[in-house]
C-alpha cells in the first residue's frame, strides 16, 4: 500500500525525535527510597521492552526524563516527565521525595517536576516501569497512587485510555521535534458530544474530527477497518467516563499512535525486516481532513477540483471569496424552507412541505444529536422540527439529527453514510420535467417488458420440456410458498452455474475439500486467478435448504476480519451453491488436533487465534447491525487464512435476535456433541451465553491440543472440561500438565494459565455465571485483571449419554464432531 504524500517528512521527523544513546543501564525496573536514577543512568522493564532514563532531544543539549522502546535502535520517546522544565546540564536525578512522590531535580536540588499526588505512608512508596510502558507509583499496599498512562505526552500506547481534552488523559503534542514542551495540539474524546468522537484541537479549537463511533469504527475515517482490526475500542469506565483504548493479541508487536507537532495523529509500527519505524495510518491524509475546510453547509471532496462545493439547495455566502479559493465563509440556503416562510409570511401561508435530498458516502457533520427512534421514524422526527437541518440513520448508532449549522462534511469515494439534507420543496421539484419524461419512458418500458415476458413464458415452457433451466433471482426460487423467510439477494452477486463448474473442473473429486450434512465443498479458481471455496447443496440433504437460506440471510449482511467472507451464490434450476473466499491453511481442527501439524501453532499464534475468535463473536453478539447467535462454534468451523488469522464460518445454524431478545427456545436442537451448552442440549434454550460456552470449550482445546471428546475411553475424567476442573480444584500445581507441552515454558505459563481460568469461567453450568463476550475480550487483553473463581463446568458428555439412552426424550439432532465437520482440508 502506498503511503500518502509527506511520508518521507514523517520518517525524517521520527529520526529527529529519536533519543540520544544512553551511556549505561541499571539492571532493575523500579525506584525506591534508597534506589534512585542519576543522569545518565536508566532502568528497564522486566521484559526489557521499555527503558526509563535521561535523554536529550536532537539538536538540543537540554536533559529530560523520558520513556522509550529499549529493544529497537533510534526509538522515539513516548513519554516525558519534565517536558516543560528541562535540566541544562547532566546533574539531574529521578527519585522518591520525602513525601513519597516521584520528582525530577537538578544539581541545585530544585524540583522541576513531581507526580504531585497525596501519598499517605510516604516511606513505603515505590515506582516501577512496567512492560506496557507505564510508569506506576505504588503505595505501601501496592495500590496505584499515580501512573504515567493518566498524564500521557504525545504517544498513545496499547491498553492506555484516552478520554477528553479537559482532563489529564488527553494527548498533547511536542512544541517541535527538538522541544518536548506542550505544543499547540491536543487529542481526546470530546465530552460534550452525545456520540463519542475523536477530536484534535489546535489551541482549543477543532482541527480534526473522526466522526461518530458506531460500535466498531469511527464512521468519518474511511480506512478505519485497518485500525479496528488492531483492537480499537470505545468504552465507559466505572465513573461513566468515555474512553478510547486499543490492544493487540500479539503483545510482542511494537505499535503506537503519536500526535505529532503538526497536529496529525500517526500510527507507527516497527518493521523488524527493514529495521525502522513505518507509518501504518494517518488521521489527516488530505486537505479535506482539516476541520470545517469548506465552512458551513459546504462539503469537501478531495477527488474534485475545486475540493469545496455547496450542498444541494445551498449557494456560496460570499461568491467572490468562494471563487478565489477561500471557502471558510461557507454556504447559505438558495431557497427559503417552509418553516422560514411560515415565520416571515404575514398571512401565515406556508406552501409545500420541505423535503430531504440524499447525499451518499458522506462524513456526517459535527454536533450530531442522537434520538431514540427507529429508522422509519427518524425522517418524521426531523421534518416535524423546524430547527432540524439534516438526519442520518447509521447501523450501530441509530437516528442522528442536526439542529445547528452543518460543519465539517466530507464526500468519500467509499465507506461513507447516507446523509439527508433538508431543503425546500422547490429544490426537489426543479427537475420535474425530466421526471415526467422518465415516468413516460418507464411506462413504455413496462409495456414492452409485458410483451417480452409473454414470449419469455412461452419459451420457458418449451425449454423445460427439453431439460433446459433458467436462473432464478431474488427471492430464491424453489422455496416453499408458505415459508416466511424469503431470502433477498439484491446485494449479493449471483454466479452462473457453468462458470462455477468450470472453476471447479466440473466439481472434480480431486478438488473436493470436504463433505458434510449440507453437501460437498470444492476448491475452485476463476479465470482471473481468484481462488474460491464452493459449497454445493446436496439434493438429498434434509437440512440443506434451511441451512442455505439461513447462511445467505445471515452472513451476507456481516463483514468482519474474523468472519469468513461470502463472495456470492448460484441459484440455477435445482442448484443451490455458496461461494466463499478460499482459506489456504485449512480449518483449526486440522492443525490443533494433528500431532504432526500442531507445532505450526506456537503460543503467539494460538493467542492470536483465541483473540480473533473472541472478537468475531463479540461482533456477532453486540457490534454488528444484526444480533447473531452462531450455535455451532467449534474447531472445524474456524478457518485459518494465509497468516493463520481465524475466521468463523458455517452460519447455517445461526439465529438472528431482536434488539430486546435475550434468549430463544427451539424444539429442534442442532449442534455438535461436546460444544453445546447444557441449557441448549437439554432444554432447547439458547442465547449469547450458549456461544460463550462453546468458545470456552474451544479455548481449552486450543490450550491443550486435545478434543473435548477425546476422553471417551477414560474412566477417570468425563471430558476435557472435567480434566481441567479436576486440576483446578485438586491439583493447582499440576495445572501445567493440562497445557500442550509444545507451547508452555517459564515465560508463557502464567498467561496460558490465565487463559485456562477464562476458559473455565466460560463453561460454567449456569448461564448467569458465564461472562458475556465483551467481558471475555477485556479479560483476554488484561483490562480485567482480577478474575472471579469459576464454578463447576457442565459435564455435557454424561448428560448427553443419559439422553441418548432414553428414546422418550424430545427429538434432538446432534452429532459427533468428526461427523459434522464441514471442511476438513484447505479451502
Amino acid at each position: 500500500m502506498g503511503m500518502p504524500a509527506g511520508t518521507n517528512f514523517f520518517y525524517l521527523t521520527l529520526l529527529l525525535l529519536s533519543t540520544v544513546a544512553v551511556e549505561f543501564c541499571i539492571c532493575r525496573d523500579s525506584i525506591s527510597r534508597t534506589e534512585l536514577i542519576r543522569d545518565p543512568e536508566s532502568i528497564i522493564s522486566n521484559s526489557s521492552t521499555f527503558m526509563l532514563g535521561f535523554f536529550s532531544p536532537p539538536n538540543s543539549s537540554e536533559r529530560y526524563v523520558g520513556i522509550w522502546y529499549n529493544r529497537v535502535p533510534s526509538s522515539p520517546v513516548i513519554w516525558v516527565a519534565n517536558r516543560n522544565r528541562s535540566i541544562n546540564d547532566s546533574s539531574g536525578i529521578l527519585k522518591l521525595s520525602d513525601d513519597g512522590n516521584l520528582v525530577v531535580q537538578n544539581g541545585q536540588n530544585e524540583t522541576l517536576w513531581s507526580s504531585d499526588v497525596s501519598t499517605a505512608g510516604a516511606n513505603n512508596t515505590s515506582a516501577q516501569i512496567s512492560d506496557s510502558g507505564n510508569l506506576v507509583l505504588r503505595g505501601a499496599q501496592l495500590n496505584t497512587l499515580w501512573q504515567s498512562f493518566e498524564i500521557p505526552s504525545d504517544s498513545f500506547l496499547p491498553n492506555m485510555r484516552i478520554s477528553h481534552s479537559h482532563g489529564k488523559t488527553a494527548l498533547t503534542s511536542w512544541k517541535s521535534p527538538s522541544d518536548p514542551s506542550i505544543g499547540k495540539f491536543s487529542m481526546g474524546i470530546d465530552p460534550a458530544m452525545s456520540i463519542p468522537e475523536i477530536f484534535i484541537w489546535k489551541e482549543g479549537s477543532p482541527y480534526y474530527r473522526s466522526g461518530p463511533w458506531n460500535g466498531q469504527a469511527f464512521i468519518g475515517v474511511p480506512r478505519m477497518n485497518s485500525v479496528y482490526l488492531q483492537g480499537v475500542r470505545v468504552a465507559n469506565d466505572d465513573q461513566g467516563t468515555v474512553y478510547l483504548t486499543y490492544s493487540f493479541a500479539n503483545e510482542s508487536l511494537l505499535d503506537y499512535f503519536q500526535l505529532n507537532h503538526e497536529g496529525n495523529l500517526v500510527e507507527l509500527y516497527w518493521d523488524d525486516g527493514k529495521k525502522r519505524w513505518e507509518i501504518g495510518w494517518l488521521a489527516r491524509e488530505s486537505e479535506c481532513d482539516y476541520y470545517g475546510k469548506c465552512g458551513e453547509f459546504g462539503t469537501c471532496d478531495s477527488k474534485m477540483s475545486p475540493i469545496c462545493s455547496c450542498l444541494r439547495g445551498y449557494k456560496p455566502k460570499k461568491l467572490e471569496e468562494w471563487n478565489s479559493g477561500n471557502w471558510t465563509s461557507g454556504c447559505v440556503r438558495s431557497t427559503a424552507q417552509q418553516c422560514e416562510r411560515m415565520n416571515t409570511s404575514l398571512n401565515g401561508e406556508s406552501g409545500e412541505s420541505d423535503g430531504f435530498l440524499k447525499h451518499s458516502n458522506m462524513k456526517v457533520p459535527d454536533s450530531a444529536v442522537w434520538l431514540p427512534e427507529e429508522e422509519s421514524k427518524c425522517q418524521t422526527r426531523c421534518l416535524s422540527n423546524c430547527s432540524c437541518r439534516a438526519y442520518a440513520y447509521v447501523s450501530g448508532i441509530g437516528c442522528m439529527v442536526w439542529y445547528l449549522e452543518l460543519v465539517d462534511i466530507q464526500k468519500f469515494s467509499e465507506n461513507g453514510v447516507d446523509l439527508y439534507i433538508r431543503v425546500a420543496a422547490s429544490e426537489i421539484d426543479k427537475n420535474s420535467v425530466s421526471r415526467v419524461k422518465i415516468i413516460v419512458a418507464l411506462i413504455v418500458g413496462v409495456i414492452g417488458l409485458a410483451f417480452s415476458g409473454y414470449f419469455m413464458w412461452r419459451w420457458i415452457s418449451k425449454s423445460r420440456e427439453s431439460g433446459k433451466t433458467r436462473i432464478q433471482r431474488s427471492p430464491i426460487g424453489g422455496l416453499p410458498r408458505d415459508d416466511p423467510k424469503q431470502v433477498k439477494l439484491e446485494d449479493l452477486p449471483l454466479y452462473n452455474f457453468n462458470d462455477i463448474a468450470n472453476a471447479t473442473n466440473n466439481f472434480s473429486s480431486n478438488n473436493m475439500l470436504g463433505r458434510g450434512g449440507f453437501g460437498q465443498v470444492h476448491r475452485g479458481r476463476f479465470p482471473d486467478g481468484q481462488e474460491i471455496a464452493v459449497k454445493r447443496l446436496s439434493k438429498f440433504s434434509g437440512q440443506g435448504m434451511q441451512e442455505f437460506m439461513n447462511e445467505v440471510l445471515v452472513i451476507s449482511r456481516l463483514q468482519h476480519r474474523n468472519l469468513v467472507r461470502l463472495l456470492g451464490c448460484c441459484i440455477e434450476g435445482d442448484e443451490r451453491i455458496l461461494i466463499y473466499e478460499y482459506m489456504p491453511n485449512k480449518s483449526l481442527d486440522a492443525l490443533i488436533f494433528d500431532p504432526m501439524n500442531r507445532g505450526q501453532l506456537n503460543w503467539g499464534k494460538r493467542r492470536n487465534i483465541i483473540a480473533g475468535i473472541a472478537r468475531g463473536l463479540l461482533y456477532l453478539h453486540r457490534d454488528s447491525r444484526l444480533r447473531i447467535i452462531h450455535r455451532d462454534l467449534k474447531a472445524s468451523n474456524v478457518l485459518l487464512d494465509e497468516d493463520l488469522n481465524p475466521k468463523i464460518s458455517d452460519f447455517g445454524m445461526a439465529r438472528i435476535f431482536g434488539v430486546n431478545e435475550d434468549q430463544a427456545n427451539t424444539r429442534r436442537v442442532v449442534g455438535t456433541y461436546g460444544y453445546m451448552s447444557p441449557e441448549y442440549a437439554m432444554e432447547g434454550r439458547f442465547s449469547e451465553k450458549s456461544d460463550v460456552f462453546s468458545f470456552g470449550v474451544l479455548l481449552l482445546e486450543i490450550l491443550s491440543g486435545r478434543r473435548n471428546t477425546s476422553f471417551y475411553l477414560d474412566e477417570q475424567f468425563l471430558n476435557l472440561l472435567g480434566y481441567a476442573w479436576r486440576l483446578w480444584t485438586d491439583d493447582r500445581d499440576g495445572m501445567v500438565n493440562f497445557i500442550d507441552p509444545l507451547i508452555v515454558d517459564a515465560d508463557t505459563q502464567p498467561v496460558i494459565l490465565k487463559f485456562m481460568h477464562i476458559g473455565l469461567l466460560c463453561v460454567q453450568e449456569s448461564t448467569k455465571d458465564r461472562p458475556n463476550m465483551s467481558t471475555v475480550v477485556s479479560m483476554l487483553v488484561s483490562e480485567i485483571v482480577d478474575l472471579p473463581a469459576p464454578n463447576q463446568p457442565a459435564f455435557l458428555n454424561s448428560l448427553m449419554a443419559s439422553n441418548m439412552e432414553s428414546p422418550q426424550q424430545s427429538q434432538k439432532v446432534c452429532s459427533v464432531n468428526s461427523v459434522t465437520v464441514s471442511i476438513i482440508q484447505a479451502r
